[in-house]
């Protein structure tokens, strides 16, 4: 009889196992602390406050301007465009296309689609964490470099860089999980730029591990940033990403406040 149940159990964890990482999973919207939707809230006031004072003294060099041109012109045509300090966001990803685990040889990175959709929705700037060596277009040997980088504790070089990172003060921050933890070009990123004082909101891709423990561990490694709780998607769904999956992230944002 005890034999009878080790097995029946040993089989029900296979079929939950194989469950969690066979398929694509919908994504669903996980809920916002009041704490981390305040914080999102006092750096977007934060901007509104700037643009509007910019905006202010936009108009009045606009109007000291058209007034000089008056004088010297009988036409006042020529009118000012008020500059702007631009977003105040910035989603900032690494993400790897080629051949992934359970979905194929892909052009664009799970990681890549969710971060363009957010982008998009808030309104923000983006940068693409890339490394000057491009990792293997194969799978297995993708993940071999990415084991000894991790072993070694690897800073690999990334290209191009952030103009003016200190305008930003809202710093989506996405990525795949690689051995359980954040890729390592993430790692070069956190060390490139001063995030002190910034709100780090992280999301990323998975295959069953969900956020791997990265959340706090991206706290603990800028702890002079406001990390908030972030959200995971399957990376098979980040792929396919239908519109259930953009209405989740959606819901997300809005639980932010964006």
């Amino acid at each position: 009889m005890k034999h009878k149940i080790a097995v029946l159990v040993s089989v029900l964890f296979m079929v939950l196992t194989m469950t969690a990482c066979g398929s694509g999973e919908p994504a669903s919207a996980p809920s916002v602390a009041d704490k981390d939707k305040a914080a999102v809230q006092e750096k977007l006031n934060k901007t509104e406050s700037k643009s509007e004072t910019t905006a202010v003294k936009a108009d009045e060099n606009s109007a000291e301007s058209e007034a000089v041109t008056e004088a010297v012109t009988d036409t006042a045509d020529t009118k000012t465009e008020p500059e702007t300090d631009g977003t105040n966001i910035l989603v900032a990803y690494f993400s790897r296309a080629d051949e992934n685990y359970n979905v194929g040889t892909i052009d664009k990175g799970n990681t890549q689609i969710v971060a363009e959709f957010i982008a998009s929705e808030v309104g923000a700037d983006s940068f693409h964490i890339e490394t000057v060596t491009p990792y293997p277009a194969d799978y297995d040997e993708c993940c071999d470099v990415a084991k000894q980088e991790q072993a070694d504790k690897a800073r690999p070089e990334i290209q191009g860089g952030v103009e003016n990172m200190e305008q930003y003060d809202i710093v989506f921050l996405g990525y795949p999980i690689w051995w359980g933890d954040i890729p390592m070009a993430v790692y070069t990123f956190m060390d490139t730029y001063d995030l002190s004082d910034k709100v780090v909101i992280p999301f990323n891709t998975h295959e069953g591990s969900g956020e791997s423990g990265t959340y706090s561990a991206i706290a603990n490694y800028i702890p002079d940033a406001q990390v908030l709780d972030g959200m995971p998607i399957q990376g098979k769904t980040a792929q396919e990403f239908n519109s259930d999956t953009q209405q989740s992230v959606r819901e997300w944002l809005d639980g932010l406040g964006f």
